[in-house]
C-alpha cells in the first residue's frame, strides 16, 4: 500500500466540501444524461450495510444529481449472487457502479466485463480486484491498531503476558486480514494470542462456535481479552463468555458502533467499537461515482493510492476510525448524531448510563 499524499482526520470538513462541490461539477445540468448508479452491498448480518450505508449512498447520489437513479443489490454473502447481480446490472448499462465486495476474486471477471462495458467500478468499503476506478474506505490498519491497544488498556495488569483470542472477519474479505494484521502489530510482543479463528461471513453465530471452543480448550478462567474483529463477532463472543458463566467478563473489542455493541459497553460486557463516520464514506462514494458516471476524472476527490494483488496505484481515499469506549461515547456518537441518548440507554441501562455520565 502505498503512502497517503495526506491522511483525513482535522480536515474531514473540507474533504467533505471538496467532495460535494467536485459531484455537482458535471458536464450539464444534473440529471440531464438520466444516470444510473448501481449499488452492491455484501449481506444483511452487519446491520450497518443496509441501516447506514445504503440509505445514505442513495440520499448523497440524488443531492449530487436529482435526476440519478440508485438501483440496489445485496447479496446475502454470496459471492455467486454478487456476481450475478453485478452482471445484471452490467448488462441493463449502469451508468457507474459502487461495489462493496463479497469476495475480490470471485468478483474479478465481472470488474473486467464492466471495464469493457465503458462501466467505472468504485470499490467501497473493501478492496476489490480487477480494474477498478477508485477506491474508498476507513485505514483498515489502523483500525486493528485502535482495536488492539483498547484491547491492552482493557486487560489492565494482564495486558504483559495475558492470553488473548483472536475471533477474526471473513477470510474472503480483503478487510480481515487488514484488520488483524494492524492488531497482531500491536499485541505480538505483549500478549500470548492462544487462539485464533476466522469467522465465516462475519456471523454472530460462528463467532459463538469459536469462542465457545476456545473455552473448552483453555478454560473459562484463563482468557484474559478476546480481540473481535466486528460487532457482530463481539456479540457472540459475549453471549459464549455469558453461557459459560465467565465472570468477570474479559475485555472484548468490535467495530462499527452498532447500537447493541454500544449498549454492551455501556453494560460493560464489551470493552470498546470502533466508530466509523459511515457518512464520510458514502458521501465520498457518491462523489467518485457520479463524477466517473458524467465522465469526469476523480483526480480532486482522491487523498492517496493503494496496490490491490492486480492494480497498481488505484485512486483511493482511506478515512481515519476512532475508538470508542465507555468513557467517550457521548463525545463520538452522541455528538456526531449516531445515536441519542434515549436509543443508547433504554429504561433497564439508565443506572449504567449514569455511571457513564451520559444520562447525568
Amino acid at each position: 500500500m502505498r503512502g497517503p499524499k495526506w491522511r483525513l482526520s482535522a480536515g474531514l470538513l473540507a474533504v467533505v466540501m471538496a467532495l460535494s462541490l467536485a459531484g455537482c461539477a458535471g458536464n450539464g445540468a444534473d440529471g440531464e444524461d438520466g444516470l444510473t448508479i448501481g449499488l452492491l452491498l455484501p449481506s444483511r448480518a452487519v446491520p450497518r450495510w443496509e441501516q447506514s450505508d445504503k440509505p445514505m449512498i442513495e440520499k448523497r447520489v440524488k443531492e449530487l444529481c436529482s435526476e440519478c437513479r440508485v438501483v440496489y443489490a445485496n447479496a446475502e454473502n454470496d459471492a455467486a449472487s454478487q456476481r450475478q447481480q453485478m452482471n445484471s446490472m452490467i448488462t441493463r448499462g449502469v451508468s457507474a457502479l459502487i461495489l462493496d465486495v463479497v469476495d475480490p476474486r470471485a468478483l474479478r471477471s465481472s470488474v473486467r466485463a464492466a471495464e469493457r462495458a465503458d462501466i467505472p467500478v468504485v470499490a467501497y468499503d473493501r478492496l476489490a480486484e480487477g480494474p477498478i476506478s477508485g477506491f474508498v474506505s476507513f485505514d483498515g490498519g489502523e483500525v486493528g491498531r485502535l482495536q488492539g491497544e483498547a484491547l491492552l488498556r482493557g486487560m489492565g495488569p494482564r495486558a504483559d503476558g495475558g492470553t488473548v483470542v483472536m475471533v477474526n472477519g471473513d477470510p474472503a474479505s480483503p478487510n480481515a486480514a487488514w484488520y488483524e494484521g494492524g492488531a497482531r502489530a500491536v499485541l505480538q510482543d505483549r500478549v500470548r494470542i492462544a487462539r485464533s479463528y476466522d469467522t465465516l461471513g462475519w456471523r454472530t453465530e460462528n463467532a459463538h462456535d469459536h469462542m465457545s471452543a476456545a473455552i473448552s480448550a483453555l478454560g473459562p478462567d484463563r482468557i484474559d481479552g478476546v480481540l473481535a474483529a466486528n460487532d457482530s463477532i463481539a456479540a457472540g463472543v459475549v453471549a459464549a463468555l455469558k453461557s459459560a458463566r465467565v465472570s468477570p467478563l474479559p475485555a472484548v473489542t468490535g467495530q462499527d458502533a452498532d447500537l447493541d455493541a454500544v449498549r454492551r459497553i455501556v453494560e460493560g460486557e464489551q470493552y470498546m467499537t470502533v466508530y466509523k463516520p459511515f457518512r464520510l464514506e458514502t458521501d465520498a462514494a457518491s462523489a467518485m461515482a457520479v463524477a466517473l458516471a458524467r465522465g469526469n476524472d476523480i483526480d480532486n476527490l482522491v487523498t492517496t493510492s493503494v496496490d490491490s494483488p492486480t492494480t497498481e496505484n488505484v485512486p483511493s481515499i482511506l478515512l481515519t476510525p476512532t475508538a470508542v469506549t465507555r468513557e467517550n461515547i457521548g463525545r463520538t456518537l452522541v455528538e456526531d448524531g449516531v445515536y441519542t441518548i434515549d436509543q443508547i440507554c433504554p429504561p433497564k441501562l439508565r443506572p449504567d448510563c449514569d455511571r457513564a455520565g451520559l444520562t447525568r
